[in-house]
């Protein structure tokens, strides 16, 4: 239940009254804290909270911003593109994060049980994607979503996609991360009845100039119902899948 509808079902059923719902509803959509302005409506507008984006942030502002949310009853906060370095300082201010290598990413607070059985496949071409697939299956987690995981299952090897079919046609979304000529997206939106997500990744050899090659090899794809992310955006992948699982795309 998203906090609009709690605050209509508490004053229907008279635990708050029509002054107080008043009063929680035009609370200020923001929080200025001069190097940020900290979106307190994003989980109203969007159905998710605010996402921090790590890279370029020093770690006091990134902890300045957690306290915003944190006072706002934010209780699980991602936070994207996060160094190890930061992570360990952050600790160091207090902010007990937990720190995800393989996704570069840090979690503040406890991942969600996931909402529904419904599933989200993030499948990787090789192992060297497995960076970004990590980013989308966190991202889709910290939503509230149950993922499974197909790493290094490339085309380079078709046998191995195949030995993973019950996953591939069992799963709500699919988020196909891959780099060189990206073609594992288009091989599993043949396969699969439901959405694909392509994420080209800046794996590859020189001609691939740092995902370029993955990501119009994607935009042309032949199959059905695929649709494509930015280079390496992990991120963007995992949030519209979760949408999508959800049933709130």
């Amino acid at each position: 239940m998203n906090d609009i509808k709690k605050i209509l079902h508490e004053l229907r059923e008279k635990k708050i009254t029509v002054d107080e719902a008043y009063l929680k509803l035009k609370e200020k959509p923001f929080e200025d804290i001069g190097y940020a302005k900290v979106d307190l409506h994003r989980k109203l507008r969007q159905g998710a909270s605010e996402v921090i984006y790590g890279a370029g942030k020093t770690p006091e502002q990134i902890a300045g911003i957690i306290d915003v949310m944190k006072n706002h009853n934010q209780s699980t906060i991602l936070i994207t593109r996060l160094s190890q370095e930061s992570a360990e300082k952050l600790k160091s201010l207090g902010c007990e994060i937990d720190y995800h290598a393989d996704a570069h990413a840090g979690v503040y607070g406890k991942i969600p049980e996931p909402a529904s059985k419904n599933f989200i496949v993030v499948a990787t071409g090789g192992t060297s994607d497995i960076p970004v697939a990590e980013e989308a299956a966190l991202t889709a987690e910290v939503l509230g979503n149950r993922v499974e995981r197909l790493y290094d299952v490339g085309v380079a090897g078709l046998h191995r996609v195949l030995s993973h079919i019950d996953e591939i046609m069992s799963a709500t979304v699919i988020i196909a991360v891959a780099g060189m000529e990206g073609a594992l997206a288009s091989v599993l939106g043949g396969l699969a009845d439901c959405p694909v997500i392509a994420v080209p990744t800046s794996v590859g050899y020189g001609a691939s100039f740092g995902g370029v090659s993955a990501l119009l090899a994607m935009l042309n794809s032949c199959a059905s119902g695929v649709s494509v992310v930015n280079i390496d955006n992990g991120f963007g992948a995992g949030y519209l899948a979760g949408m999508i699982n959800s049933g709130r795309s």
